[in-house]
């Protein structure tokens, strides 16, 4: 059944064409990425679906009784509500229904005459409100709540934190947190990945993988699209095309989609070629017969259907990270570091080693310290105890996700030629338009420029750099999906040694050889790339499944045998709990619906004092029910 239909959607902006005979179908259920360069479209069609903004011509089909519900990158908040606060009006239906419930049961225990029509037809609707109730998860939605919440790395002290006092990210974060509380229909989500971590991004996987409405979303988390969705849309030159899989089948699809299509111009090409020749030979010999034929063949090659030469993503580039000197073989020796901010320690016991050519990408939850080891590194902020040894010729470049070490009252000239003296001004031209800055674009202020042509210009200056260690601070952030993947051909290519923080797992992927996991308790080596730290992580977890192959001292063996028994009986003492709270969880559902039914009875709400003594052990058991169901949530 069809969810969305869009004909020949056309939205421009004065002379700008954003979106040119735009034509797609979603059917209810599907889970679809939308994708494509900044710039081509992709937020102002969610605007167009969610009426936020007219489109100029063609028609939309929207199914029946299904409510949209679109991320805005903007969102409208109470400051002075807390964050809980924030969600709590979402399930005002519920709320209602249960105030509504309670006045019920109060004109119910007035009642005298029980055969009275008026009597009957209110407990009718009382029977029919609380089926509705309990059908809502009536007694469930501040769990609910708290379990969104804290799967989006909120925590329990923050959710009576006022929304003044959040960040930024932290306002994002809630920003889904109540579209996700909302269950639309229909969910339309920009950009869900930016400022998560990668545990709640893997939550928000699990979570929209489950979700029984219809899905799309924009993203260039590439490895978020693998896990979540099952069709792709791309706009491109203004048009849209689909493709049945994840990013990386399509990916795969666009590459043999592209060969072909080469493969058919070559052919054309060649066809045509020949075709010429011969109708300039015919020419040539000037017999009547012949200039007959090569008038003949000129005919049908005038009606010949051009095949037009493919461009595989047109507007990439090609870059390339070099080096000036050779590096010694220990690039970064880390010992015992430790940091703290004002007695608040932020990690301790960090302990790595890097290598040169490693490409390592180092992890871990939001506000462990990955960005201040850096600047550690760098030697742009002091350490509490511990040491950095940098090894011989090592030569660092470093690429801040801050874009602070940009100048934003230069023009893109003066800030390339700053970087190196020796570059003409002819020689930074040809420079910037390698990064996709062209014509008068050179001459704009660095301020005026957005996220991702600041990162394309910092990265196009981290290159000049020739440094051989490059620290890079979330690189691919703001950058659209085939710019990162020339950044990712680049820093597979580079001869030096690479440190990079990344949320972006396929990028981890593409480039990483070794993963360091960063926790307030130091750092863990895993020696492959994303993927193979999430297997090993699994197998650590159960040993058993672990091959043979992997020779370990005895010493380690008990170790991880003990640590797995220490595992295998707190998973069983939380299976435990799990089991005996969901028993009591149901006894006391049963002991609230028989309460209600009581409640229904005619000795009992004609006897005021046997109505209130019900009406308040109702209450009682609902507090016991709520605080059952906090303590389930926090165990699964």
């Amino acid at each position: 059944m069809i969810a969305i239909s869009c004909n020949n959607i056309n939205k421009s902006f004065g002379i700008d064409v954003i979106l040119k005979d735009i034509s797609f179908t979603v059917n209810i259920g599907d889970k679809i990425g939308l994708i494509g360069k900044n710039g081509t479209g992709k937020s102002t069609l969610f605007k167009i679906l969610s009426g936020q903004i007219p489109y100029d011509s063609g028609d939309i089909f929207m199914a029946k009784n299904m409510n949209i519900g679109y991320l805005k990158q903007d969102p409208d908040f109470d400051e002075n509500k807390t964050i809980y606060e924030e969600c709590i009006p979402i399930f005002k239906n519920i709320i209602d229904m249960e105030k509504n419930l309670r006045d019920l049961e109060l004109e119910i225990s007035k009642y005298e005459n029980h055969d009275s029509p008026e009597f009957k037809k209110l407990i009718n609707s009382y029977s029919n409100l609380l089926e509705e109730f309990n059908k809502n998860n009536g007694y469930g939605y501040k769990s609910e709540i708290r379990g969104v919440l804290k799967g989006l790395s909120f925590k329990d002290e923050d959710f009576n934190k006022p929304i003044y006092q959040l960040s930024g990210g932290q306002k994002s974060r809630l920003n889904i947190a109540k579209l996700l509380l909302k269950k639309p229909d229909i969910l339309l989500l920009d950009e869900p990945t930016n400022h998560l971590d990668i545990d709640a991004i893997g939550w928000l996987e699990n979570f929209l993988k489950n979700y029984s409405g219809t899905l799309m979303i924009i993203s260039h988390d590439r490895y978020f699209l693998d896990q979540v969705v099952g069709k792709i849309f791309e706009i491109e030159n203004h048009s849209i095309i689909g493709y049945e899989g994840n990013y990386t089948k399509f990916v795969e699809y666009k590459k043999d989609l592209y060969e072909n299509q080469l493969k058919k111009y070559q052919q054309q090409q060649k066809e045509i070629e020949r075709q010429e020749e011969m109708i300039r030979r015919f020419k040539q010999h000037g017999t009547e017969k012949l200039a007959k034929r090569a008038k003949s063949r000129e005919k049908a090659l005038e009606k010949i259907d051009i095949v037009e030469k493919p461009t595989l993503n047109n507007y990439r580039t090609r870059i390339k990270f070099d080096t000036d000197i050779k590096s010694g073989r220990e690039v970064l020796k880390v010992q015992n570091l430790s940091k703290s901010f004002e007695d608040s320690p932020l990690f301790s016991n960090v302990n790595f080693d890097i290598y040169r050519g490693e490409r390592v990408g180092l992890i871990g939850p939001n506000g462990i310290g990955k960005t201040t080891l850096f600047k550690i590194l760098l030697g742009k902020l002091d350490y509490n105890g511990g040491n950095i040894n940098i090894g011989h010729n090592v030569f660092l470049g470093y690429f801040d996700q801050e874009q602070s070490n940009l100048n934003e009252d230069n023009n893109l000239i003066d800030e390339v030629c700053n970087e190196n003296p020796k570059i003409s001004i002819p020689e930074a031209r040809n420079l910037l338009a390698s990064f996709l800055f062209t014509g008068d674009e050179v001459f704009k202020k660095v301020g005026d420029l957005s996220g991702g042509e600041k990162s394309r210009l910092s990265i196009l200056k981290l290159m000049l750099s020739k440094a051989n260690f490059l620290l890079l601070d979330e690189p691919t952030n703001h950058l659209d999906l085939p710019s990162k993947e020339v950044l990712e051909e680049a820093l597979t290519g580079y001869n030096g040694t690479i440190l990079t923080i990344s949320h972006d797992r396929y990028f981890l992927n593409k480039v990483a050889t070794k993963i360091l996991e960063m926790s307030k308790e130091g750092i863990v080596e895993y020696l492959g790339n994303y993927d193979y730290y999430v297997e090993k992580k699994r197998l650590l977890e159960s040993p058993e499944e672990e091959s043979s192959d992997n020779i370990k001292t005895k010493t380690q063996l008990k170790e991880e045998r003990r640590k797995e028994k220490l595992k295998k009986a707190k998973r069983k003492k939380q299976r435990l709990m799990l089991k005996e709270l969901e028993a009591k969880i149901a006894a006391l559902e049963d002991q609230i619906a028989h309460l209600e039914l009581m409640m229904c009875d005619e000795d009992i709400y004609s006897n005021p004092d046997k109505s209130r003594e019900i009406h308040e052990k109702h209450e009682s058991i609902k507090t016991q029910l709520e605080n059952l169901y906090e303590k389930w949530e926090e165990i699964i």
